[in-house]
């Protein structure tokens, strides 16, 4: 039967949580002062064709390493007896049920885009959402996971974090693929409100969510990145109300075509010059 363990990282304690919450927050007021200065919404740069065809490889194969530095990582903890159980996780599920709906909420808002679109759109969304939170999150906690793997703990860190930063990094790329994405004042606001939390969990001690005070923080930031990837995909409403008419202008558009190809008289003029003709 296998034990629980408490946690997979050391928390902060004395002057290291201080230090850890204003970093956090110089760079959350960073975040706003770079929000209040956005004039306008900005576009991702989209990669070309052949930068395409690489980001997508690079990725999964970013995946494959992961999961071999990782394999390795874990026989190591066995290897040296450190590995005694399976640390609760209570933050997995709440991802799992954000990715989902976040997916859902992206294929409605997107609903006057072409259907490949919306769903690529959505799935690009889904994947980098929750990067938004483990990317600074994993440059926290990567110099105190537990346990220390002898006899060169930091080479360890390094096989584990190295592939991780990677596949985050190159998961966020995924958003250059979506020609909808732009930066706005919310997506640096929201984004500095998330990193306000982990300042705010990081002078607790940045410690593992096992504990409500940690759970909570630990929640509310994600939720918070969650919201920061959404406003990427908000339009603006003078290009929304654009996106509605051409819809609208398209159905209109294939209505008359329909009716044409029925033989039905379209043009009123012509419609009343029969009319006379029949009474005459």
């Amino acid at each position: 039967m296998r034990r629980t363990v408490d946690a997979t990282w050391i928390g902060y304690s004395g002057s290291a949580r201080i230090a850890l919450a204003l970093v956090l927050l110089i760079v959350a007021a960073g975040a706003v002062y770079a929000g209040t200065r956005l004039r306008r919404p900005v576009r991702l740069p989209r990669p070309g064709r052949t930068a395409m065809r690489i980001i997508i490889p690079a990725w999964l194969l970013a995946i494959m390493a992961f999961l071999i530095c990782f394999k390795q990582y874990v026989s190591a903890l066995r290897q040296h007896h450190l590995l005694h159980g399976i640390p609760s996780d209570p933050i997995t599920p709440i991802t799992a049920v954000c990715v989902v709906v976040f997916f859902m909420t992206i294929i409605i808002i997107t609903g006057s885009d072409d259907g490949l679109v919306r769903v690529a759109s959505a799935a690009a969304g889904a994947l980098a959402a929750p990067m938004l939170f483990e990317f600074p999150f994993d440059l926290m906690v990567m110099t105190r996971t537990y346990p220390p793997i002898p006899p060169d703990p930091a080479m360890y860190r390094v096989l584990f974090f190295a592939p991780l930063f990677l596949v985050e990094f190159l998961t966020l790329s995924l958003l250059t693929f979506v020609p909808t994405v732009r930066i706005t004042r919310a997506t640096f606001f929201s984004f500095a409100l998330m990193l306000a939390v982990f300042a705010v969990w990081a002078l607790s001690g940045l410690g593992y969510p096992a504990t409500p005070g940690p759970y909570a923080l630990n929640v509310l930031g994600k939720l918070i990145a969650f919201a920061t990837a959404f406003t990427l995909f908000l339009r603006p409403r003078n290009e929304a109300s654009a996106g509605h008419l051409r819809r609208d202008q398209n159905h209109a558009i294939l209505a008359r075509s329909s009716t044409d190809s029925y033989g039905l008289v379209t043009d009123p003029s012509s419609s009343s010059s029969m009319t006379a003709v029949s009474s005459s």
